[in-house]
């Protein structure tokens, strides 16, 4: 839940949810790894969660397929003229923007500064772009904007990026969904390839995901599996 209702989905989440079955019982623990069935409103997403010397650990996750709903999609932004925006879906819809296109800077901006421009963008995106989902209309519509780094061909290097949704918010992880969406994106553009692995970190807190897109769906779309590295 944030301040405009409810999303369909957050792999931050989904990561704490999958630790928090195990660990107060809703879900029989096994070594070495556990795997725990979600079910969000995108779908079912299924958590897998180390378990050792009964603890629980990493935790990764296989979402629902993703697509790339449009890309290099032009749209005015009140006080910053015309803008080309993509559109992707991991779960939950996002416009994904370089942050430099605006001006900013994905580790440098403040995160007000970040949520304002951000709210500014998914306001023209929602009045300029009408949304469609090929299984469910419910699911058709925009959970956010995230400014990215600019740095989507697939490298060693760590793309950054900084999830902005609702009203103004800012995520302080990378966003899974908003990752997945990504990936998405870059598999759609050539940018990266099947079972490429590639790290995803929040520019304001450095936390980081890794992703990758592990096979392709019947209508060509990838689907995203991030992990989580964070030790209990």
């Amino acid at each position: 839940m944030h301040n405009k209702g409810y999303g369909t989905m957050c792999g931050h989440a989904v990561i704490s949810l999958g630790r928090y079955a195990i660990d107060y019982g809703f879900v029989k623990p096994k070594a070495p790894e556990t795997t725990v069935n979600i079910q969000c409103p995108c779908g079912i997403v299924r958590a897998h969660v180390e378990y050792q010397n009964g603890k629980t650990g990493s935790t990764r996750f296989h979402s629902v397929p993703a697509f790339a709903f449009a890309t290099d999609v032009e749209v005015t932004v009140p006080g910053h003229g015309k803008i080309l925006v993509d559109i992707g879906y991991g779960g939950a819809f996002y416009a994904y923007v370089s942050a430099k296109v605006l001006g900013l800077d994905v580790t440098s901006s403040k995160a007000r500064e970040l949520g304002a421009v951000g709210l500014a963008v998914s306001k023209a995106v929602e009045e300029q772009v009408k949304l469609t989902h090929p299984d469910d209309d419910e699911l058709a519509f925009l959970c956010g904007t995230i400014f990215t780094d600019g740095n989507d061909v697939y490298s060693t290097e760590a793309a950054v990026q900084v999830c902005t949704f609702a009203v103004a918010g800012v995520d302080r992880s990378p966003c899974g969904s908003g990752v997945t969406g990504r990936i998405a994106i870059q598999h759609h553009k050539g940018q990266i390839q099947l079972n490429q692995t590639r790290v995803f970190k929040n520019g304001k807190t450095g936390s980081p995901f890794t992703g990758k897109p592990v096979r392709q769906t019947k209508d060509l779309t990838a689907t995203g599996y991030a992990s989580y590295n964070r030790n209990r």
